[in-house]
């Protein structure tokens, strides 16, 4: 079973963006070493708690700081941007890291509505979600260069891309990005099945969904030349420290980080010492405790036992798991734990 990551480049209280960037770059470097397998990053916006807004920048600067493990989009919201600028960029991304660039892609906006609005210069944001499958389509026919004859795009072409192949002394690469489709509903699902892509359901804030997507998702599938069948990953929510005492007081950060948001307060991480003196009224303190019973933590043995259940009930082929805490020493001690706790190697090849 690989794990992977799924980092949002998370700002603590007390700390700088540029400070939680290199934490990604080192929890990147620490992960590739201990064999995880994928590391993504995901888009948003407008949330001062979150520094990934452009993860086709933060992924070129992984690529300088990486060697093997992949990289990837978890993900980036489609219709927030043209389809061939996101050719253009992972293409790129694609130059810089052959073989290892995953492109995931969402259709919700990252963010709220105005914000939305801003960066689509449009207020019908329906219209967005709604032209999903077309976008993609554009995506994709961007990403292999096939328009057909007379598409107004024929024409047109993402560079770096496959047209490099065809011009006169040119060699084509072997690779291009790998397409996933990400959801936290049905919609994302059933189309991923229907295409044939690989399909990663954010589980770490849609837990009830989770189900009924991956089921979804395996009922829809339709063989392609890019799977021959299903393959499915989730997003898990899961932190290891040496006591259970410590790794709630940790997660804490958090839960209390999502209650802020979701009440239209975002800010940065607090640190443990705040969360632990927060006053929850009633209303928070039964959003933190369902919260928290989706999020995987305590001891290192504990969050196997807690994955290893979280695997056999949904099936997968893959989990990728993020911790949104406040200071990056926990964070990353916390994957070393997981990864001892899974024996994974001190060291790769």
């Amino acid at each position: 079973m690989p794990l992977s990551v799924l980092d949002l480049a998370t700002v603590g209280s007390g700390l700088t963006a540029a400070q939680a960037l290199r934490s990604t770059v080192a929890l990147a470097k620490l992960t590739e070493r201990r064999g995880f397998h994928r590391f993504w990053v995901a888009e948003h916006h407008s949330m001062p708690g979150v520094a990934s807004s452009s993860p086709a920048v933060i992924l070129a600067h992984l690529a300088a700081h990486t060697e093997r493990i992949r990289l990837g989009s978890g993900g980036v919201m489609l219709p927030n941007h043209a389809p061939l600028v996101i050719a253009e960029q992972f293409g790129t991304l694609e130059a810089l890291a052959p073989g290892r660039v995953d492109l995931g892609l969402g259709r919700a906006p990252g963010t709220d509505g105005a914000t939305a609005a801003a960066l689509r210069r449009t207020e019908r944001l329906n219209e967005g979600a709604d032209d999903f499958p077309q976008q993609l389509a554009e995506l994709l026919r961007f990403l292999d260069d096939d328009f057909p004859d007379g598409h107004r795009y024929a024409r047109i072409h993402a560079v770096p891309g496959p047209v490099q192949g065809t011009a006169p002394g040119g060699v084509q690469s072997a690779d291009r990005p790998s397409v996933w489709l990400l959801g936290s509903s049905g919609f994302s699902a059933r189309l991923a099945g229907a295409l044939g892509l690989p399909f990663s359901f954010a589980h770490h804030f849609s837990a009830v969904n989770t189900i009924p997507a991956l089921d979804l998702y395996r009922q829809s599938f339709r063989p392609s030349a890019i799977l021959d069948r299903p393959y499915a990953s989730i997003g898990v929510s899961a932190f290891a420290a040496e006591d259970e005492k410590e790794a709630r007081r940790q997660v804490l950060t958090g839960a209390l980080s999502m209650v802020r948001l979701r009440t239209g307060r975002p800010g940065l991480i607090p640190t443990p010492e705040e969360a632990e003196a927060h006053e929850f009224n009633v209303i928070e303190e039964d959003f933190v405790n369902s919260w928290l019973t989706n999020v995987v933590y305590g001891t290192p043995d504990a969050v196997r036992e807690g994955l290893d259940g979280l695997i056999k009930r949904t099936g997968v082929d893959e989990i990728k798991i993020t911790a949104n805490v406040h200071g990056p020493e926990a964070k990353l001690r916390s994957y070393e734990l997981i990864a001892d706790a899974y024996d994974l190697p001190t060291a790769t090849a």
